[in-house]
């Protein structure tokens, strides 16, 4: 971000590669991006790991090049947000994973978008985490084809019931679909059809995963892999299970580029999406797993939180050779090298936050101009200056606006420094205060679902989206049973609304998705097996509810709920325009919460008018 440099980049970008490689092909390069969700750096056996079997991205490491001091957001939904826009993830609009604050900003071009402009065909299969519904959908914003599942995890609450990582079903362009097999196979599988269907032309695609995310479910020949090892325990064993599972994938698909004679002239980019969520504890002294020497995991502002592996090889574009870079690098950096790589021409966009690497990459510099860059954690309805936040340069993080660390002379972040170096806090500071200044303008704009756009039959709400500062029940085991957590996740809040036309709606709330066929009296089992490599599902409870209420702006409507039925049906005039739209539901105990899933259509008019006529 220019406002951070302290030299402008400008003058680097856009032509670095434009007269070098890119002019020596004679196709433009087919581009394919691995994310993995809360893998860290230590969760590969190249970082120095010496329990994970994970060959392939070993491979990887050692055939092209690798970032050492590369950074992601801390957590997943931000983390995709900067690295498919090209801008800091909170200024996209997503800084929180849930309550309404991971829905991408409407108004910016993303990755995909810039792809198709410049005549590729694009895919995407697993984990958006960036909206569930229009217009925030893969489909919406660029992907051509799309293969995934719903909200931040498999098994979440906007997911389609009762999916457990195997033999699940996923939306396919926005339909839902059955699928056989393992999650992690079926998204490398969908990808590589789509390879070979689309071989004649250049192709974009994001094999964004939700392994090895929780939970923890693998299968079993994974988990016995590490069943007998006694450095790290039984959940670490199934996530390294998983990661190995990745692993396998990689080679099918570095087979199957092989095959199909695209394996040279191919991108492809293999990285995660923020700090380990479970590869690393320390249990009463015993450390179980590994971490590279880093403080912090997911979530955290040290650098375990946001140091993350970047491996990049392309045989045409001599990106090869198992080649380090040193220098600081951003997730948001990517899009804008990507452009330079690939000689994408102009797009509309709001200005990128990142720089492009290309330089670094074609060692056409040595040195990138100097920059300081921030992460923070505000996982919050409203974010907070400081909050969990570090100011990064190439040696130097600042943390919290008061910790100063030296991170070439203490990785571990063990002895704050502050005291000592007065001018360099005061420096970083300031760069944050202009940071925030930054991306803090829309800090007053929520995105909003947009209801009655034509071509959209129905919009589905869920209460992962609920904008509340309560415990969200963004999983579906809280769904099952909302006390099944530390604390109970009857949140009550609003969702954002945006009408497209005036006329009549009908608004279905239910406390059971759709798909489940389940009405408010019912009760289900618990999913799943206990077993060490698979986690169940709670059982699912009855709650007493006798009122819905639905608040639109002035509107206030009530209806009794009928325990034997399976919704609540609203039906109203609405006009164009975003609205704060409450959907509620009250229990026998009076106790008020956000109604779980919620429906919405337009239909031609009030049916209770017509039936009075």
């Amino acid at each position: 971000m220019g406002i951070l440099k302290k030299v402008s980049y400008g003058l680097i970008l856009g032509c670095s590669l434009l007269g070098t490689v890119v002019a020596a092909q004679n196709e433009k390069p087919n581009v394919i991006i691995i994310l993995t969700d809360d893998q860290g750096y230590g969760d590969i056996a190249a970082h120095g790991n010496k329990v994970i079997k994970t060959p392939s991205m070993d491979k990887m490491y050692n055939e092209g090049v690798h970032f050492t001091n590369f950074h992601s957001g801390t957590t997943c939904a931000p983390s995709r947000s900067g690295l498919l826009t090209g801008a800091d993830g909170n200024r996209a609009g997503v800084w929180h994973t849930i309550g309404g604050a991971s829905l991408l900003r409407d108004k910016f071009v993303l990755m995909p978008q810039v792809f198709e402009e410049n005549g590729y065909v694009t895919g995407m299969y697993g984990k958006w985490h960036l909206g569930d519904a229009f217009p925030y959908r893969p489909e919406d914003r660029g992907f051509q084809e799309t293969v995934v599942h719903g909200g931040g995890g498999v098994g979440q609450t906007p997911d389609y019931w009762q999916n457990d990582y195997f033999d699940d079903t996923y939306w396919r362009n926005g339909t839902p679909e059955k699928f056989e097999g393992y999650c992690t196979d079926v998204f490398f599988s969908e990808a590589m059809d789509f390879m070979e269907r689309k071989k004649d032309n250049p192709f974009f695609v994001y094999i964004s995963l939700n392994a090895p995310h929780g939970p923890m479910n693998v299968p079993e020949k994974y988990y016995d892999m590490y069943k007998n090892e006694s450095s790290i325990n039984d959940t670490q064993k199934a996530y390294y299970g998983m990661i190995t599972n990745i692993d396998d994938n990689m080679a099918l698909l570095d087979k199957k580029l092989d095959e199909l004679g695209l394996k040279d002239n191919t991108i492809l980019i293999f990285m995660t999406d923020n700090g380990t969520s479970t590869g690393h504890r320390e249990v009463k002294g015993k450390v179980e797993g590994f971490n590279a020497g880093m403080r912090g995991h997911k979530g955290s502002q040290y650098e375990g939180g946001h140091r993350v592996p970047f491996f990049m090889r392309w045989k045409d574009g001599k990106l090869t050779g198992g080649r380090s870079i040193d220098q600081l690098a951003m997730n948001f950096d990517i899009l804008p090298t990507l452009i330079d790589l690939c000689d994408l021409g102009s797009v509309p966009n709001l200005g990128y936050d990142g720089h492009s690497l290309a330089p670094l990459l074609e060692n056409e510099v040595e040195a990138v101009p100097h920059r300081y860059c921030v992460v923070d954690n505000n996982r919050l309805q409203q974010p907070i200056k400081w909050h969990m936040s570090a100011v990064m340069d190439d040696d130097w993080r600042l943390i919290d606006g008061k910790e100063l660390y030296n991170i070439k002379k203490d990785p571990g972040q063990e002895k704050d420094v502050a005291s000592k170096h007065a001018e360099k806090v005061k420096d970083m500071r300031d760069a944050y205060e202009k940071w925030w200044a930054y991306i803090s303008r829309d800090f007053s704009h929520y995105e909003a679902y947009k209801i009655g756009e034509p071509g959209i039959e129905e919009t589905t709400i869920t209460v992962h989206d609920l904008h509340s500062s309560e415990p969200i029940a963004w999983n579906q085991s809280y769904i099952r049973n909302p006390e099944s957590g530390k604390k109970p996740a009857f949140a009550n809040g609003f969702y954002m609304i945006d009408v497209q036309q005036d006329g009549y709606y009908e608004v279905e709330l239910r406390r059971w998705p759709k798909e489940s066929n389940l009405g408010f009296d019912a009760t289900i089992p618990q999913l799943g097996k206990r077993e060490k490599w698979y986690v169940t599902q709670p059982e699912g409870v009855v709650l007493p509810i006798k009122q819905a209420s639905l608040d639109i702006d002035a509107l206030h409507l009530d209806m009794p709920v009928d325990m034997k039925a399976d919704n609540v049906t609203f039906n109203t005039y609405l006009v164009k325009g975003r609205k704060r739209l409450y959907a509620d539901f009250i229990g026998e105990d009076n106790v008020r919460f956000g109604a779980f899933y919620m429906y919405l259509r337009k239909v031609d008019a009030n049916p209770i008018l017509e039936r009075t006529r």
